[in-house]
C-alpha cells in the first residue's frame, strides 16, 4: 500500500466519518484511480469509521504544512 498526494486527493471530499467499505463504494463512485481502491482494501477493518484522510495516511500534508501568509494576499 503506498499513497501518493494525488492518490489521496480523491479523498478530500469523501463523506466523513466513513467505513473502509463506504471509502470504497465512495472512490469507485467518483472515478478514482484503481490504485486508491487498492489501497484502502489493504486497510485493516476495525469495523471502526475512519474520521479523516489523516487516519488512513498520517502523513497527509494539512494547511499548516504550508508555508503561505494568506494575509499577504
Amino acid at each position: 500500500m503506498y499513497w501518493t498526494l494525488e492518490l489521496a486527493s480523491y479523498l478530500e471530499d469523501a463523506p466523513w466519518p466513513a467505513t473502509k467499505d463506504e471509502l470504497i463504494d465512495y472512490a469507485q463512485r467518483t472515478g478514482a484511480p484503481m490504485e486508491v481502491s487498492e489501497n484502502l482494501q489493504a486497510l485493516e477493518d476495525d469495523g471502526e469509521p475512519y474520521e479523516s484522510i489523516e487516519e488512513i495516511w498520517p502523513d497527509y500534508p494539512t494547511k499548516e504544512d504550508f508555508f503561505f501568509n494568506e494575509d499577504e494576499y
